[in-house]
């Protein structure tokens, strides 16, 4: 019980430093430092909301700072997802004298980093057509196409790709 890790953050060194997967070591790095990326955009997002609409009632304005904050938690509670539950898998194996299995680390990396890009792709979808440049190179007809979807259905990658990332945990847990 020695080296219980103690919440969200003592979960990453934990997890980085009990699992043999390099894959997943290198999703605990990139993870974090984009869960640290994400929140700090938020958190600066939400004090921007808060600055323009300082002055005002309440009402609507109240419901667009707090969708802020609510988006952000969509964004960042499947960042952390993958290293919460391999982190949970170690501590609990090592307290049944029980290896864990690598292949659970890797997949859960893998599902991780399928939301990485999922977000990103949600992001392109999502441009607004006043901000979209002419794509160019190899991924122009892909980025095309992106842009050619309805904004909302930027909504649809990472959605999937976190409902990819329970999935990989309930399936080999």
């Amino acid at each position: 019980m020695a080296e219980d890790y103690r919440g969200v953050v003592g979960a990453f060194p934990y997890a980085f430093g009990a699992s043999d997967s390099r894959l997943f070591r290198s999703y605990v790095v990139l993870g974090g430092l984009l869960t640290v990326a994400v929140s700090l955009l938020f958190v600066a997002a939400v004090i921007g909301a808060i600055a323009s609409t300082t002055g005002g009632r309440g009402g609507s304005l109240t419901l667009s700072r707090s969708f802020f904050a609510v988006v952000g938690l969509f964004v960042v509670v499947p960042l952390v997802a993958p290293v919460l539950f391999v982190a949970r898998r170690h501590r609990r194996a090592r307290e049944r004298d029980d290896p864990a299995d690598g292949r659970y680390d890797a997949a859960l990396a893998a599902a991780g980093y399928l939301f990485v890009v999922a977000l990103y792709v949600g992001l392109v979808i999502s441009v607004p057509p006043g901000q979209q440049t002419t794509p160019t190179g190899v991924l122009a007809p892909l980025i095309a196409a992106l842009y050619a979807l309805p904004q909302l259905a930027g909504l649809m990658p990472p959605l999937v790709a976190a409902a990819g990332i329970l999935l990989a945990h309930r399936l080999l847990r």
